[in-house]
């Protein structure tokens, strides 16, 4: 299960144990105000839904880039702290689409938990679609999550810049202003990474915010082959990319944390330009 409607999930809270236990994640987040996600959650939240802070709980390593992946045990150390277990189905959440909460998402199949899913539409579609919200803050019981060795599926700047990922199709995950490097508001230098194709992660969306229909993302993604290497800015939207890619069956894509916010850091490495 890669992604959840918001009605399924209506029907699994009516009875949280019935099919096993479950645990919903509010992983809003903006960049231009890295609190306001959490000010949302205060004001307003699904029921029992936990607040996980993508900017210092699902990032903040020794690696490079914005939001470079945390120790992995300081993540399993927070799934204790949210009341997860390897039997807990869980679900996250944002208010753009699934482009942060994806990050969740990815980092929980890193470390082998199958059972996570998306919301699709979010929170805006859970509001549409009638659901209850509240403000009131989730019972949360502490547990103690197995211990994961180290990420999987990623790779390196050095992977890249070695040609140890050769023959992998590159996907840059941007909006195509910032891949062609028409301009670059955040960034060090503009441009993407030479051989990178782009996939605009938006694209998998409808304008309602939820994911296109499985024939729309196959043309999407056709010709990527079985391992592809995703990035981004900083390793966070890239990840719904590969939500995107796991829908389709290709399960095996890899992400580059780092991206081009590590990328374009170092004047030595190659950049490329326009289309």
């Amino acid at each position: 299960m890669s992604l959840i409607s918001v009605d399924e999930l209506a029907a699994r809270l009516q009875d949280p144990t019935a099919e096993g236990p479950i645990v919903v994640c509010d992983v809003r987040f903006h960049l231009a105000d890295v609190h306001q996600g959490r000010r949302e959650y205060d004001l307003d939240h699904l029921p029992g839904a936990r607040f996980v802070d993508l900017h210092t709980e699902l990032a903040g390593g020794p690696g490079g880039g914005r939001h470079p992946l945390p120790p992995v045990h300081d993540f399993v150390a927070l799934l204790g702290r949210l009341g997860i277990t390897p039997a807990t189905l869980v679900v996250a959440y944002d208010s753009a689409g699934g482009a942060t909460a994806s990050r969740l998402w990815w980092m929980l199949r890193s470390i082998g938990h199958g059972q996570v899913a998306v919301l699709d539409g979010g929170f805006p579609a859970w509001v549409a679609a009638g659901h209850p919200t509240t403000a009131d803050a989730p019972h949360v019981l502490p547990t103690t999550y197995p211990s994961a060795e180290s990420w999987t599926g990623i790779v390196t700047a050095d992977d890249l810049a070695e040609g140890s990922a050769l023959g992998a199709t590159l996907i840059d995950s941007r909006a195509p202003e910032r891949y062609r490097g028409d301009h670059e508001p955040i960034d060090a230098q503009a441009g993407h990474i030479p051989g990178a194709i782009n996939r605009f992660h938006g694209e998998n969306l409808r304008p309602d915010g939820t994911h296109l229909d499985l024939p729309h993302l196959v043309a999407r993604f056709a010709g990527v082959g079985e391992r592809p290497i995703v990035y981004c800015g900083s390793g966070v939207t890239a990840c719904h990319n590969l939500l995107a890619l796991s829908l389709v069956g290709v399960n095996q894509a890899r992400l580059y944390p780092g991206s081009w916010s590590e990328w374009s850091s170092d004047p030595g490495r190659p950049i490329a330009t326009g289309d």
